[in-house]
């Protein structure tokens, strides 16, 4: 039986809390930041990280191998 590796893009982007929840962040924060696009407060909230929703926790634990 081969080992079961963890996925390199989630290993990116999510982490694990000390609870057992799985941390992300907000998408929409890499561009378009302009004054124009992206009030301050939007990008203000936008920088907090989020707990990731349940219906996706099955499938985000299988790509970390939890």
């Amino acid at each position: 039986m081969p080992k079961v590796k963890t996925h390199s893009g989630s290993k990116k982007r999510f982490q694990l809390t000390g609870t057992g929840k799985i941390k992300r962040k907000h998408a929409f924060k890499s561009h378009c930041l302009s004054k124009r696009k992206k009030t301050t407060k939007q990008k203000r909230n936008l920088t907090h990280c989020a707990l990731v929703d349940k219906t996706n926790l099955p499938a985000i634990r299988k790509l970390l191998v939890i």
